[in-house]
């Protein structure tokens, strides 16, 4: 289960008991941090705490905040330097060397538009939203909080702003979903300055193991462990039931050429390809050559059985236009040196997060600049104009 999710969850059973609780957000983070910007935790009035917002050193002190602004009812802004190694609230002196910014939100049940209403909106949704959380780093002034999501169409649901102010935060959304990169605003109106972030959500990779064999087991598993998506399928009830995969799973007993009927392919639906058939995996991908949105499929085993299912393609009269031979990935994998089917299944699952992050899966200590781009971190000021 995903961060998200287990907090909406424990978010319905404090609703439900009437138990109050405060949501806690990293809203900026100038430096490093091991927790970036939209990380979120939610606490109870007892102290017991769902997410992080780091690596164990600010839950302590951010529980307190956490209940003290629960008994005012009112959002603040905290900031917390890591790079201060004598400061003792923080004590884990991690070497962080990073300044972060959290904003505490007390959540009132009757607020059908409170942060976790609007969250509980986010992971119903299909399809990528931009998340708008509104501050000040002037403690003094207001600090709105997550007040709205907005969808690709600039449908958004939350409490509107002035006019102006919702034509910027509508157009920096649109950017921030065609770009797939959140952002840091200031924004300047009525002579007033306020920041907003607006986080990009997207929705969980969907997984779609083709083969249901022991091996397909644990990287189910794996993938469930990320909070991924995932779906089995195999023409063997033998094998695709069930009792042999986690209960997050669908399985779906199909024969190849009937794969996709029961599955709605989106663009984070990556599928590998482990049947240890030939021909089935062969018809399967037969299938998938039509589907551009596709943006991964791997196929488990050697190079000679690709080169050997590109023949046939080429023999049925498939054309194998270049965008989808790249997408293709045989044999599948990162090199790790993976033997066993848990180490397979690492080597798959870190392929295909590098394919959807674009990043180039080398040793973080072959990278000479920071971990996380500084630039990504820049507040962008936008002049507010009126109409």
């Amino acid at each position: 289960m995903r961060e998200l999710d287990a907090i909406i969850n424990q978010y319905e059973l404090l609703k439900n008991e009437g138990t109050q609780s405060v949501l806690a957000t990293v809203v900026h983070v100038e430096g490093s941090s091991y927790r970036r910007a939209g990380a979120r935790m939610l606490v109870d009035e007892f102290g017991n705490i769902t997410g992080a917002i780091s690596g164990g050193c600010l839950e302590g002190d951010a529980l307190r905040k956490a209940l003290h602004a629960m008994y005012q009812q009112k959002n603040k802004l905290i900031t917390y330097d890591t790079s201060d190694e004598d400061d003792a609230i923080i004590g884990a002196q991690l070497g962080c060397n990073g300044i972060i910014q959290v904003l505490f939100e007390s959540l009132n049940y009757q607020d059908q538009m409170n942060p976790c209403e609007l969250l509980k909106k986010v992971i119903a949704q299909k399809d990528p939203l931009a998340i708008v959380v509104q501050f000040n780093l002037d403690k003094i002034k207001e600090q709105y909080g997550t007040s709205m999501i907005i969808d690709e169409k600039s449908t958004f649901w939350g409490k509107k702003p002035e006019q102006e102010l919702l034509e910027q935060i509508l157009e920096q959304s649109q950017l921030v979903l065609k770009e797939n990169q959140s952002v840091f605003a200031e924004l300047s109106l009525h002579k007033e300055t306020s920041h907003i972030f607006i986080q990009i959500y997207q929705p969980p990779v969907k997984l779609i193991i083709v083969g249901a064999g022991n091996d397909a087991q644990i990287l189910a598993q794996q993938a469930d462990l990320l909070g991924w998506d995932v779906i089995v399928t195999d023409g063997r009830p033998t094998h695709a039931n069930k009792e042999r995969f986690t209960s997050s799973c669908q399985v779906i007993v199909s024969k190849p050429g009937e794969t996709l009927e029961n599955i709605e392919i989106d663009q984070r639906s990556c599928f590998v390809l482990m049947s240890h058939n030939y021909n089935y995996d062969l018809a399967v991908l037969k299938l998938l050559l039509d589907e551009q949105k596709i943006p991964y499929i791997g196929l488990l085993g050697p190079l000679k059985k690709y080169q050997r299912m590109l023949d046939d393609l080429k023999e049925g009269g498939f054309e194998l236009k270049d965008e989808i031979l790249k997408k293709i990935h045989a044999p599948v994998g990162l090199e790790i040196g993976a033997e066993t089917p848990a180490e397979i299944g690492l080597s798959i699952l870190s392929e295909i997060q590098s394919v959807l992050t674009g990043k180039t899966a080398r040793p973080l200590k072959e990278k000479s600049t920071p971990i996380h781009e500084k630039k990504d971190n820049q507040f962008k000021k936008v002049n507010v104009k009126l109409n």
